[in-house]
């Protein structure tokens, strides 16, 4: 997606404390409310790609040495209401609210801004993932307390883990849309996955040799090193792909005939959101929030792999019913999970946390 740049001073936040004495202040443009300076950290980038659309201005951490706590935009083509701030400079910036993704945040934004997010200044955390560990009996790491109410990405996510008496909420996903570009030319399976390796049955890594006897897959994603040794297969069943640009990825996935969900146990990937933006009929395991995502006529979900392995036989054979159950897909995506939606949902909820 194409950014426009704005002249207009208004999407510049070093104009305006000088002109309203902070940005708290109603949008002229729109009416909808305040216009926050948002501090979060570059976690997830399909995730903070769709959440820096909006109207705020978005202050991201940078260290020297960039890594996990301090990589800023990564280069991404985001829009100039997003910002680098050096850490050494966030004790003197002005921050309306803090966008928390891992429990280390808490005391980074504390020592780094020089106040206790949920105490000192606003916050919400953002628990993008399922539990680990002793499910359903998983305690989430901000459990208990009250100062900052946690939004998950699923109702499923918030169902599972036990938060005690901390306030929870749900904002699901949203993407920027991608277009209907579905041709699926190729009679062949797209899957999108990091580390499937390292990461095996919880991305139902060990299920691909059953769909590669159907079809050839492909798999894009990082980590994939390895992947044909481990499974067996060579590369005219099974080609890694790799880790490709947004947009070239988008292209790529496309031409597939069919998109390929085998994941156990993760929270709803924005993969197979895009996926379903792109037209592309879905065959997935019916796990965590996966069953509420793909409607029956935009694909076919089970937990019989067995299932599954016919729904990719027959698509690969009809394309037309490929077809058909892709233009749902796309449909049922542009509803649930539009980026308008998701942007003014978490504008209720940034609205909200604040005093």
């Amino acid at each position: 997606m194409r950014e426009q740049v704005s002249d207009d001073p208004r999407d510049d936040p070093r104009t305006e404390d000088s002109r309203t004495g902070g940005s708290r202040t109603g949008d002229s443009r729109t009416g909808t409310g305040p216009r926050l300076r948002v501090l979060l950290w570059h976690v997830h980038g399909s995730w903070t790609t769709s959440f820096v659309q909006g109207r705020h201005h978005y202050l991201l951490p940078t260290l020297p040495e960039g890594g996990p706590w301090g990589a800023g935009r990564l280069g991404r083509a985001w829009p100039d209401r997003v910002r680098e701030v050096p850490v050494a400079e966030l004790a003197d910036t002005d921050v309306d609210v803090v966008v928390l993704q891992r429990p280390e945040e808490l005391d980074l934004a504390t020592r780094w801004l020089g106040r206790r997010p949920g105490r000192d200044v606003p916050a919400v955390y953002v628990e993008h993932n399922t539990p680990k560990g002793d499910v359903p009996n998983t305690r989430h790491p901000l459990a208990d307390q009250t100062e900052v109410p946690i939004a998950h990405v699923t109702h499923f996510n918030e169902l599972i883990w036990d938060c005690g008496r901390a306030p929870t909420t749900v904002v699901e996903h949203g993407v920027v849309d991608p277009g209907h570009r579905y041709t699926g030319e190729l009679a062949r399976t797209g899957v999108v996955v990091n580390e499937p390796v390292r990461r095996w049955r919880v991305t139902g890594t060990d299920l691909l040799p059953r769909f590669a006897s159907i079809a050839p897959v492909d798999v894009f994603g990082m980590g994939l090193a390895g992947l044909n040794e481990r499974l067996g297969l060579d590369r005219a069943a099974l080609t890694p792909v790799g880790d490709l640009p947004t947009e070239r990825l988008h292209a790529e996935l496309a031409r597939r005939r069919v998109y390929l969900h085998p994941v156990r146990w993760t929270s709803l990937g924005l993969s197979l959101i895009e996926a379903m933006h792109l037209g592309m009929p879905v065959v997935a395991l019916a796990t965590t929030e996966a069953g509420v995502a793909v409607p029956p006529e935009a694909g076919v979900l089970a937990t019989d792999p067995r299932r599954l392995v016919t729904a990719v036989r027959e698509l690969i054979a009809e394309p037309e019913l490929a077809h058909r159950m892709g233009k749902h897909a796309r449909q049922a995506a542009l509803a649930r999970y539009g980026l308008p939606a998701f942007l003014a949902n978490w504008d209720r909820l940034l609205t909200q946390v604040l005093p």
